[in-house]
C-alpha cells in the first residue's frame, strides 16, 4: 500500500504508519557533529529518487558499459542523471529546457552528450555517430514523440525504461520492435532496499536531490503553481508546527 496514493492520510500534521514502513534516517558523524539527511531531503528519496534507483539498477539493469539516452531533466530526471553517472554509463541528455540542459552540463555531462533545445532526437543520434550504440532509453517523460523516438533510437536487442507518463497512452510500432527485439520495460515505485540504498548514497554525496522547501499551509499556493510549470524540480511541505 503506497501512502498518498492508495491510502489516505497524508497532507496532514501527523499520521500514522505501519512500522515496517519506517525506516531511520542515516547519520554521518563528522567531528563533534552529527549531520543527517534533512525531512525534506529524505521525503524526496522515497519517490523521486526511489523510483528510477529502482527502475534503472533493478528493473533496466543498467552497466556500467552502456551508453544511456535520458528524456527528461525533471524532478525524476535529474536524479536519474546522476545515478546512471554513479554507475559509470556513458548518459546523453534531452529536455526542452536550456535551464536544464546548463544543470546537466555544470554537473559534468560533455558538451556533445547534450541534444541542443529544439533539435530533433533522431537527426542528434545520426550526425553524432550514435546509431545502433544506444543501449537502454530511459523515457521519464512519456509523450508520445520521447516514446516513438526512443523506439527509432534504441540499438538491436536494447531496452526502454518508461518511468514518465505524460500522455496516458502511447503506441508501440510492432515492427520496429519485432525487428529490433527490443524490451520494453515499465516500472513503478521501489522496493525498501533501494530506499536504504539511496539513503546512503546521499549520505556520501553521491546523489544530490534537488528540493524546495514550503509549508502545508502554502499548500493551494504550490498546487497552482504545479499547475502554471513554476515548481523547478520537487516540493516538500513542512509542518507550520516545525522550523524548517
Amino acid at each position: 500500500m503506497h501512502h498518498g496514493i492508495g491510502q489516505d492520510g497524508f497532507y496532514a500534521e501527523y499520521t500514522v504508519v505501519n512500522a515496517r514502513a519506517a525506516i531511520p534516517l542515516p547519520e554521518v558523524i563528522g567531528g563533534l557533529s552529527i549531520i543527517g539527511i534533512p525531512p525534506a531531503v529524505a521525503a524526496v528519496a522515497t519517490d523521486a529518487v526511489t523510483t528510477v534507483y529502482h527502475g534503472i539498477t533493478r528493473r533496466a539493469e543498467v552497466k556500467n558499459n552502456e551508453t544511456v539516452f535520458l528524456f527528461g531533466l525533471g524532478g525524476l530526471g535529474f536524479n536519474a542523471l546522476q545515478i546512471v553517472r554513479h554507475i559509470g554509463a556513458r548518459v546523453i541528455v534531452s529536455d526542452v529546457r536550456q535551464e536544464k540542459l546548463d544543470a546537466a552540463l555544470s554537473l559534468g555531462i560533455p558538451a556533445e552528450d547534450i541534444v541542443p533545445v529544439g533539435k530533433s532526437v533522431q537527426s542528434f543520434v545520426k550526425e553524432n555517430g550514435l546509431q545502433g550504440k544506444i543501449d537502454t532509453v530511459l523515457d521519464i517523460v512519456g509523450k508520445h514523440q520521447t516514446f516513438e523516438d526512443a523506439q527509432q533510437i534504441v540499438r538491436i536487442g536494447g531496452k526502454i525504461l518508461c518511468v514518465g507518463t505524460l500522455d496516458r497512452k502511447n503506441e508501440i510500432d510492432m515492427k520496429i520492435g519485432i525487428r529490433k527485439r527490443l524490451s520494453i520495460i515499465f516500472t513503478y515505485g521501489g522496493q525498501q532496499r533501494d530506499l536504504m540504498e539511496v539513503l546512503d548514497l546521499i549520505t556520501q554525496k553521491v546523489l544530490q536531490p534537488q528540493v524546495e522547501l514550503g509549508r502545508l499551509s502554502d499548500f493551494p499556493k504550490v498546487l497552482k503553481d504545479l499547475e502554471n510549470g513554476k515548481i523547478k524540480d520537487r516540493m516538500a511541505l513542512v509542518s507550520d508546527l516545525i522550523d524548517p
